[in-house]
């Protein structure tokens, strides 16, 4: 690998893990009081504390990012336009769901969005497993993640249903 590829691909990582952590970036200003709010509401048994959420999510946007790098780096923008474009997508609505609870406090629009998440985040992994299977598998956690906030949103929203119109 010549010194102007190496740069190429590694500048290349650092913005995929940036677009990655833009997302987080506003989650993040949404959430600045999502754990008092998350604290507030009616939980069931099986919700985790508020303090697991920025790790997990923290590992997974560097997955997130490293699979969009990987399938980047392979095909470039013009070989994998459309699982690229689908990757912006799915980033946008997962920064999304954070306004939509956390700010908005809107659990119906909260759970059809991340429901909408989900079939995005299965089809960048559908786009990607032709492309690149390690950059597929490596969303796998992600998926699986979101399918447990899922079945958490729809709790929580059953559960305060004053609180998350």
């Amino acid at each position: 690998m010549t010194q102007q590829s190496f740069q190429r691909q590694a500048l290349g990582l650092v913005a995929w893990l940036a677009a990655s952590f833009l997302a987080a970036g506003l989650g993040a200003i949404a959430s600045a009081s999502a754990g008092v709010f998350y604290a507030q509401l009616s939980q069931p048994a099986w919700a985790p504390p508020a303090w697991l959420f920025g790790p997990v999510w923290s590992v997974l946007y560097v997955l997130i990012g490293m699979a969009a790098w990987l399938v980047w780096r392979k095909h470039g923008f013009s070989g994998a336009s459309t699982a690229l474009y689908l990757y912006g997508i799915q980033l946008v609505a997962n920064a999304l769901w954070t306004w939509l609870f956390f700010v908005w406090h809107l659990g119906a629009l909260a759970l059809l969005e991340i429901i909408v998440l989900w079939l995005l985040i299965a089809a960048t992994i559908g786009a990607f497993w032709r492309l690149h299977r390690l950059a597929a598998l490596m969303l796998v956690p992600y998926l699986a993640w979101v399918s447990f906030a899922s079945a958490l949103t729809y709790s929580l929203w059953q559960l305060n249903a004053a609180v998350l119109v």
